[in-house]
């Protein structure tokens, strides 16, 4: 199953995105609204239209970045918000990439991958990330498509790929989720093992 750039590009010129809430989810938010570093550098691969990109770049965090292989989802955040640094909005393919971060964000990119690459995605994310760095975020909790994206798992699955690279500090049932999203999240924060 190869989910090349044009994969992913034609489903967001398409609007084929029915992952996309159309706004920042609510567990992400209220995890940013209690950061007070405005400084962190703060990577969301596979960030698609990235309202929390905004979010936070409007909450006055200044490196905010987003890789995605989708050029038309990268423009749709420079339309939205004029003021974000081009820079900043990474056409690349996330294990491609070659910077490191203070967190990681995950919304919908981990399980948008093919479940074979989820050990690669924890090894990268780990090479990423700075001493003690984070990756805070939202996993589905349930089983979901074999074929094609989104892919579900489970709690237990998760941390079977995490626990190589990362200390499990939370990872739990999301209590604010989206309404169309209710009781089938994992809220989860880990730390990058030394």
């Amino acid at each position: 199953m190869n989910l090349s750039e044009d994969f992913w590009d034609d489903r967001y010129k398409n609007k084929d995105i029915g992952w996309d809430l159309g706004e920042i989810s609510a567990p992400l938010k209220a995890y940013f609204d209690q950061l007070t570093n405005k400084d962190l550098k703060i990577l969301i691969p596979g960030g698609g239209n990235s309202y929390e990109a905004e979010y936070l770049h409007h909450q006055g965090f200044k490196n905010i970045y987003v890789v995605d292989l989708s050029k038309t989802a990268l423009n749709n955040i420079k339309r939205r918000v004029p003021s974000f640094p081009s820079a900043h909005l990474i056409q690349q393919n996330f294990f491609d990439l070659e910077m490191s971060f203070d967190f990681l964000i995950e919304q919908t990119f981990f399980c948008a991958l093919n479940p074979a690459l989820r050990p690669a995605y924890s090894s990268k994310a780990s090479e990423l990330l700075n001493k003690n760095g984070l990756i805070v975020g939202l996993l589905f909790d349930i089983p979901l498509n074999s074929d094609k994206p989104p892919f579900g798992g489970d709690k237990k699955e998760y941390i079977g790929y995490f626990i190589p690279h990362f200390e499990i500090v939370i990872l739990e049932p999301a209590l604010n989720s989206h309404p169309s999203r209710n009781g089938t999240e994992l809220f989860f924060k880990l730390r990058k093992r030394h």
